[in-house]
C-alpha cells in the first residue's frame, strides 16, 4: 500500500515535470516565429551558403560553452525543418534544452553583455546602392541583425558599410549566393545583470514541483482522509493542560443535587484508591441532561477544577467533517491524548449531534459519518483497561433521542439532571451575577427571583447584564429596580416603541383587551396572580401584555389540575371576549391570534393527551400522524379523529362563553381598568389587585333590589 502511494506521488511529480517542459517547449516553438522577415519568404536554411551553414553550426556548438546563448541563434538553426505542425515530443525536448541552457547561464555570477559592433566606415543611403555593390562583386560578407531590419557589409578592401531599413526581398538571399557573398545573423544580445534573480527564477519551478510531491506523499500517509487531507484527522479538541480551570462548585450557584452526584467523580479523580480497594468501578461516563442555559458546561468545568485534573473540551459537531472517517480518527486522537495525562476529564458538549439513535433512522446510511463517529466513541469507552482515570462527561438537552448503546452501563452509566433553578437557586444565582455591579437600595432581588420563574442561569445572567446596560445608557451610577424591570420586559416582549403613533381608538381597544385577560384571571379561583399590565407597544410585535406569575410549587412539580387548565382557557380567551362585549362580534380584531394558538394547544392536550375528557376517556391518542397529518399508518380511526376535533371545539366554546359571562357580570370593573390603562399605560399587580378589591367591596355594599309582591 505504501509502495503504491509512493508510485502515485512519483507519477504526480513526473506529470507536473512533463507539463512544465511541454509548456516551455511550446513557448519556445512559438517564439521561433519571430525570426527575420526575409527568412519567412519561402526560403529555408537550405538556401544558405555552405559558409553560412558552417557559421550557424559553430554558433550552435558554442551554445554549450556560451554563458547565455540567444534564443534566436538556437531557433534559427532549428528552422531547417520549417513545419507548421506542433510536435509534443519535440516541444518537450526543446523546452528541456532551453531550460538547461537558461539554468547554466543563470549559474554564473554575471552574464556578459553582447560584443560591441565595430564602427562602420560608410552608411549606405539605400537598399539599391547595397545591391549594386553586391552585383559588382564588391561585397565579401554580410552580417544581418537579429530582427532582420539592418545589416553590416564588408567589401573586398575590408571597409564596413551599414544599411538600415531592409525591405522584404524574396530574391535577396539568392542574389547573395549567386555572387558568393557569405552572410550570417548576429546573435540576440542577452543582458543578465541580476544573478540572484535569475537563480530564483530558475529554481522556483523545481521547488514548486517538489512541494507538490511532498504534499501528495504526506496526504497519502495521513490517517482519516484522502490524499492531501491528512491533517483533517487531528482532533479539534481544546486541551487545557493546567488543572486550574478557574471554576469550582462554589461558583456554581444552585443545582445542589447535581453537585452532590458529581462530587463522587471528583473524589475518584482525587483519591481513586478509596473506591478500588472495595472493588468499586468508577463510572466511565457521566451524561448531564437539561434545558439550554442551565449550566451544564459550567458544571463540567467545576468538576475538573475541584479535582485539579486536565480538562479536554469539545463539541459533538466538531467530530463531523465532509470526509468520511475523519470523525472516527478525531475520536481516536482525542482519547489517545487523554490517556497520556490521565487522570483527566473529556467533556463533549451537544453529544446528540453524533449520538442520535441509530434505530430511529437518524442516520442517512450505514456508512454515515455520524454513525462511524458514534461507533468509535462506543469502542473507545469500552476499550478502557480497568480504571484508566479518564472520565467522559457529555451534555445534551435531548437525552430521549440518544442511542441506547450510549446509555448502557459501562459507558454513560451515570445520568445527572441539570434542571431549571427554583426560587432559592435563582436567588443564589442572582447573588453571583450582581458581583461587580453597584445596586441601588430600592432593588429587591427576592422579588426579581420570584418574577423570573422559568429563567435559566444564562437568562438571569443576561437579565442583570441588560439591567446594567439600561443604567449605563441613562448615565446612572448604580442599577435600580426600574432598570431591572426594563431589562425583564425587553427580554420577554422586546423594547418599547417610543415613537409609535397610536390613535385613541386603538389605544382604548388594546386597553380593553388586556383588561379582559386580567379580570378573568383575577376572578378565576386558584389561578396565578397578576404581576403587570401594559399597553405600551413593543418591538416584539405585542401591542399590550398581561404578566401572570406562576406559583413555584406548580411550576416545579409540573402538575396541573383540570380546573387550572380550564381557567387558563378562560383567561386566554378573555381578551377576545372583552372585544366582543365592548365592540360587538363584528368588531373583534386579530389581536387574539396568539391567544387562540395557546387555547387550541391546551384544549387538544386535555382531550388527546391528559385524559381529561369524558367522551374520549382515559386514553392517550397523541401520535405523530395526528400532530402532523402524515405518516404511513394512522394510529386512530377517522371517526375518532373527528370526535377529538368535536370535543376540543366544545371545550373551547365553553371557555369562551364563561369569559364573556365573567366580563358581562363585571362590566363596570372592565371599563374602570381600561380607563386607567389608557391614562397610565402600565398597571402593577398591586395596583390592579387594589382596584379589584375596591370594586368587590362596592359591589357587596350596593343595596340589592327588593321584590315587591303584586
Amino acid at each position: 500500500m505504501v509502495t503504491r502511494r509512493r508510485e502515485t506521488g512519483s507519477s504526480l511529480c513526473l506529470a507536473v515535470c512533463l507539463i512544465y517542459l511541454s509548456v516551455s517547449g511550446g513557448v519556445c516553438a512559438r517564439f521561433s516565429e519571430a525570426r527575420p522577415a526575409f527568412l519567412n519568404s519561402g526560403l529555408g536554411s537550405s538556401h544558405l551558403s555552405s559558409s553560412s551553414r558552417s557559421s550557424m553550426k559553430s554558433l550552435l556548438s558554442r551554445a554549450g560553452s556560451s554563458p547565455a546563448p540567444s534564443p534566436s541563434s538556437i531557433l534559427s538553426a532549428a528552422s531547417e525543418d520549417d513545419e507548421d505542425d506542433f510536435n509534443p515530443l519535440a516541444a518537450i525536448a526543446t523546452g528541456a534544452a532551453a531550460f538547461a541552457a537558461a539554468s547554466a547561464g543563470a549559474s554564473l555570477p554575471f552574464a556578459p553583455a553582447a560584443v560591441p559592433e565595430a564602427r562602420a566606415d560608410e552608411i549606405l543611403r539605400s537598399y539599391t546602392q547595397f545591391l549594386d555593390k553586391v552585383e559588382a562583386d564588391q561585397i565579401e560578407s554580410v552580417l544581418f541583425s537579429a530582427d532582420g531590419k539592418s545589416l553590416t557589409a564588408i567589401d573586398v578592401n575590408g571597409d564596413r558599410f551599414q544599411l538600415g531599413g531592409i525591405p522584404s526581398d524574396p530574391d535577396m538571399l539568392k542574389t547573395l549566393r549567386d555572387h558568393k557573398v557569405e552572410f550570417s545573423i548576429r546573435p540576440q544580445p542577452v543582458v543578465n545583470t541580476n544573478a540572484f534573480g535569475a537563480f530564483i527564477a530558475n529554481i522556483l519551478p523545481w521547488l514548486f514541483i517538489g512541494g507538490l510531491g511532498l504534499l501528495a506523499t504526506r496526504g497519502m500517509g495521513g490517517a482519516g482522509g484522502p490524499p492531501g487531507m491528512g491533517q483533517f484527522g487531528k482532533s479539534g479538541a481544546k486541551f487545557e493542560m493546567s488543572p486550574k480551570t478557574g471554576v469550582t462548585f462554589e461558583k456554581v450557584a444552585g443545582q445542589d443535587e447535581a453537585k452532590q452526584e458529581l462530587k463522587e467523580v471528583v473524589t475518584f479523580l482525587k483519591n481513586p484508591g478509596q473506591f478500588t480497594k472495595l472493588g468499586a468501578k468508577i463510572p466511565r461516563g457521566v451524561i448531564m441532561e437539561g434545558p439550554p442555559g442551565t449550566g451544564k458546561t459550567l458544571m463540567a468545568r467545576a468538576v475538573a477544577g475541584e479535582a485539579g485534573v486536565p480538562f479536554f473540551s469539545t463539541s459533538g459537531s466538531s467530530f463531523v467533517e465532509v470526509f468520511v472517517g475523519v470523525g472516527a480518527s478525531r475520536v481516536r486522537d482525542l482519547f489517545k491524548e487523554a490517556k497520556k495525562v490521565a487522570p483527566c476529564i473529556i467533556f463533549i458538549d451537544e453529544i446528540d449531534s453524533i449520538g442520535r439513535s441509530r434505530a430511529s433512522g437518524g442516520f442517512a446510511s450505514p456508512n454515515d459519518e455520524r454513525e462511524q463517529t458514534l461507533n468509535q466513541i462506543l469502542a473507545e469507552m469500552d476499550g478502557f483497561t480497568g480504571n484508566s482515570g479518564v472520565v467522559v462527561i457529555a451534555a445534551t438537552n435531548r437525552i430521549d433521542i440518544l442511542d441506547s448503546a450510549l446509555l448502557r452501563p459501562g459507558r454513560f452509566d451515570r445520568k445527572v439532571s441539570i434542571n431549571l433553578p427554583d426560587l432559592k437557586a435563582r436567588r443564589e444565582i442572582l447573588d453571583v451575577y450582581i458581583k461587580g455591579k453597584p445596586l441601588s437600595p430600592d432593588v429587591d432581588l427576592d422579588m426579581t427571583a420570584r418574577r423570573t420563574t422559568g429563567f435559566s442561569g444564562a437568562d438571569l445572567e443576561n437579565l442583570m447584564n441588560e439591567a446594567a446596560i439600561f443604567a449605563a445608557r441613562k448615565g446612572k451610577d448604580s442599577i435600580d429596580q426600574e432598570d431591572i424591570d426594563g431589562a425583564f420586559d425587553r427580554i420577554l416582549i422586546g423594547s418599547e416603541k417610543k415613537n409609535a403613533i397610536q390613535s385613541e381608538k386603538i389605544k382604548q381597544l388594546v386597553a380593553f383587551h388586556e383588561a379582559g385577560h386580567a379580570i378573568t384571571g383575577a376572578l378565576s379561583p386558584g389561578y396565578d396572580p397578576i404581576q403587570k399590565i401594559s399597553i405600551i407597544p413593543r418591538t416584539g410585535g405585542a401591542g399590550g401584555v398581561t404578566f401572570f406569575l406562576p406559583t413555584e410549587e406548580r411550576l416545579n412539580s409540573g402538575l396541573y389540575t383540570v380546573d387550572y387548565l380550564k381557567n387558563q382557557l378562560v383567561v386566554s380567551l378573555g381578551g377576545r371576549a372583552a372585544e366582543e362585549v365592548v365592540y360587538g362580534s363584528d368588531q373583534v380584531t386579530t389581536g387574539a391570534s396568539n391567544d387562540l394558538q395557546q387555547v387550541t394547544r391546551i384544549a387538544r392536550s386535555m382531550v388527546v393527551q391528559f385524559g381529561m375528557n369524558e367522551i374520549v376517556g382515559q386514553l392517550n391518542l397523541e401520535d405523530s400522524a395526528m400532530r402532523r397529518g402524515d405518516g404511513p399508518f394512522l394510529e386512530t380511526s377517522q371517526a375518532t379523529r373527528e370526535g377529538v376535533d368535536e370535543e376540543v371545539r366544545k371545550l373551547v366554546d365553553w371557555a369562551y362563553d364563561k369569559s364573556k359571562r365573567v366580563l358581562l357580570d363585571n362590566r363596570g370593573l372592565l371599563d374602570e381598568v381600561a380607563k386607567r390603562l389608557v391614562e397610565e399605560e402600565v398597571l402593577t399587580g398591586e395596583e390592579f389587585i387594589r382596584m379589584v378589591a375596591e370594586y368587590k367591596r362596592l359591589s357587596d355594599t350596593k343595596p340589592q333590589p327588593v321584590a315587591v309582591a303584586a
